[in-house]
C-alpha cells in the first residue's frame, strides 16, 4: 500500500506541486491505524477502498483536503474516532468535510415511504450546497463500490445500482464529469436491467466488431493527414457507452434498430489551440464527405450552457459508414471529462501554482457553473410537497438534458421532454406569460411539441396572451409549472 501512496503523491505533484503532502500522508497513516484489521465483503482491507477513492479524486485533480478526506471519510461511522478528535488532529475544514460525507453516506436514497426518500434527498442537497467537494468524494466512493458490487447480496446490488442511475450518475452529469458519469452508468446497468443488458451485448457485438476495424483505419488516416498539414494532434477512438447506447435505442425514431445509430464509435482529435480545431475540421472534411442532414455542431463558437466546448461533425468514413468526429483542445477535453474540478485547476495553472486556500473558498467551483445547485436549494425552501419535489428532481434538475437555440443563437439547457413553453419561461418569465405560438426550425408547431437537441425555437408572443391551465399537462420544467400556477392562482 505504501507504494501506491507514493504513486498517488507523484500523480498529485504533477498537477499541484504546492499540495499539502504532509496532510495527505498523515490522513493515510491515521486511517491505516483506525481501520486496522477491518475488511470489506470482498475480503479486501478497508484501506484498499480508501486508497482507490483517493486515486479517483487525484484523477480529477482535486485539492489536498479532498484527498485527505478520502482516507478519513468512513472513520466517524466505522471506528471509535469522533468528529472532535478529527478536528484536533486535522483542523476544522477536514473535520467538516468528513462529517459532510458521513452524513450523505447515511442518507440511503430509498425508503418504504416516498416522503422518507425525498427527505433524504433534501438533506443531501443542503450538504452538497455547503461544499461541493462532498459530492466529488461521494461520487468517487460510489464508483469504487460499484466496481466491487458483485460481492454484495442481490437485493443490495439492485438498490445501489438503481440509486446510481437515478441520482448519482445524473449528478455527475450535471457536474459535467463525463468520465465518472459514463462509468457509473455502465457499471450499474447490468444490475438494474439484466435482460436488456444481455440483449444489448448480443445485439451490439457484431456491429461493434465491424466498427472496430473502421475505427483503426480512421485513426491511422487522420493521424497521417494531420501530420501532413503540420498540425500537432492526438487522435483517439472510443465506443459509445453501453447505457447511453441502450437509452438511444429506446428513442421512437430508432425503435431498437442499432443500424440507425451513427455514433457507435467516435474519433476524437485533441489539439493545442482553437485555431488548430478549425484547421483539423478542414482536414476531416478533406478526407471524408460530411453527412448533409446531420451538419456540424460547433460548441466552440456556441458553448453549451454547462460550458462544454467541442466541434462535432458526422462524416461518411471508411467503407462509407457514418462516424462522428469530435475536435477540441486539450483544455476543453479535460473540462469535458473532469467537469467543475477542471475549471479551478486551469484557472490556477495560469497563476503558476494551485492554492489550496483558494480551493477552500470555492474557487474550484465557479458561480456560473453552479446555478443549478442554487436552484435546487431554492426548490428545497419553496416546495413543501414531497411528490412535487421528487418530480422536480427526476424530471428537471437530474433529467437527461437537451440543448436548443434561440433565433439569435443563444443556447439553452433544458430537460429531455421540454416544450416551447418550457423554453419561453427559461428565456424570461414575461416571455413565458405571453406565449401565443411557436416555431421550431422555421415551422409552426403545437405548444406541446417536444423539443429535440439542436432545435432553433422562436416564440410568438402577444401582450394579451396569458398562461393556460392546459399547459400544465405538458410542461416539464419546475420554473414553468410554478409560474403557470402562480398566474392561475392570481386569476381566481
Amino acid at each position: 500500500m505504501e507504494k501506491r501512496l507514493n504513486k498517488l503523491i507523484a500523480k498529485i505533484k504533477k498537477y499541484n506541486s504546492r499540495a499539502d503532502f504532509e496532510l495527505i500522508r498523515k490522513a493515510y497513516e491515521f486511517a491505516t491505524i483506525a481501520h486496522a484489521n477491518q475488511k470489506r465483503l470482498s475480503g479486501d482491507p478497508v484501506m484498499e477502498h480508501l486508497m482507490s477513492i483517493a486515486e479517483i479524486l487525484a484523477e480529477l485533480k482535486l485539492d489536498s483536503t479532498s484527498i485527505a478526506t478520502a482516507f478519513l471519510h468512513d472513520i466517524i461511522e466505522d471506528t471509535e474516532v469522533t468528529k472532535e478528535e478529527l478536528e484536533k488532529e486535522f483542523g476544522a475544514e477536514v473535520a467538516l468535510l468528513v462529517d459532510g460525507v458521513s452524513k450523505v453516506g447515511l442518507l440511503k436514497l430509498r425508503g418504504e415511504r416516498q416522503a422518507e426518500f425525498v427527505e433524504n434527498l433534501r438533506k443531501m442537497i443542503l450538504v452538497m450546497a455547503k461544499d461541493l467537494r462532498v459530492v466529488f468524494i461521494k461520487l468517487a466512493d460510489r464508483l469504487h463500490n460499484l466496481r466491487t458490487l458483485r460481492y454484495l447480496p442481490e437485493e443490495k446490488q439492485f438498490r445501489i445500482a438503481k440509486e446510481t442511475l437515478e441520482v448519482y450518475a445524473p449528478l455527475a452529469d450535471r457536474m459535467q464529469i463525463g468520465k465518472l458519469k459514463g462509468e457509473l452508468e455502465d457499471l450499474a446497468f447490468p444490475y438494474v436491467y439484466p435482460e436488456e443488458y444481455r440483449w444489448l451485448i448480443e445485439t451490439a457485438k457484431p456491429f461493434l466488431k465491424k466498427r472496430e476495424s473502421d475505427l483503426r483505419e480512421a485513426i491511422n488516416l487522420l493521424q497521417q493527414s494531420l501530420l501532413d498539414e503540420r498540425i500537432k494532434a492526438e487522435v483517439h477512438g472510443r465506443p459509445k457507452h453501453l447505457y447511453s447506447l441502450y437509452r438511444k435505442l429506446l428513442r421512437p425514431e430508432i425503435d431498437r434498430e442499432i443500424g440507425k445509430i451513427h455514433d457507435l464509435i467516435a474519433v476524437r482529435i485533441l489539439v493545442k489551440s482553437v485555431r488548430d480545431c478549425y484547421a483539423s475540421l478542414g482536414v476531416v472534411h478533406k478526407i471524408w464527405r460530411p453527412v448533409p442532414h446531420e451538419g456540424i455542431s460547433d460548441f466552440i463558437a456556441q458553448p453549451k450552457p454547462n460550458g462544454y466546448r467541442s466541434i462535432h461533425t458526422k462524416v461518411f468514413g471508411p467503407n462509407g459508414r457514418i462516424i462522428e468526429v469530435q475536435i477540441r483542445t486539450f483544455q476543453m477535453h479535460e473540462e469535458a471529462e473532469n467537469g467543475i474540478a477542471a475549471h479551478w485547476h486551469f484557472s490556477e495553472k495560469k497563476e503558476q501554482g494551485i492554492s489550496d486556500e483558494k480551493v477552500q473558498k470555492g474557487f474550484f467551483a465557479p458561480n456560473d457553473k453552479l446555478a443549478w445547485v442554487k436552484e435546487l436549494v431554492n426548490w428545497h425552501r419553496e416546495i413543501v410537497d414531497s411528490s412535487e419535489f421528487l418530480d422536480s428532481l427526476k424530471f428537471d434538475a437530474l433529467a437527461h438534458r437537451i440543448y436548443v437555440f434561440s433565433p439569435k443563437g443563444d443556447v439553452y439547457d433544458l430537460p429531455l421532454g421540454a416544450t416551447p413553453v418550457d423554453f419561453a419561461f427559461a428565456v424570461h418569465t414575461e416571455l413565458g406569460r405571453e406565449v401565443d405560438g411557436a416555431r421550431i426550425n422555421d415551422k409552426l408547431v403545437s405548444l406541446a411539441t417536444k423539443l429535440k437537441n439542436g432545435d432553433v425555437v422562436e416564440i410568438i408572443n402577444k401582450k394579451q396572451s396569458h398562461p393556460s391551465e392546459r399547459w400544465l399537462e405538458f410542461v416539464v420544467t419546475t420554473s414553468a409549472k410554478r409560474e403557470i400556477l402562480k398566474y392561475l392562482r392570481k386569476k381566481v
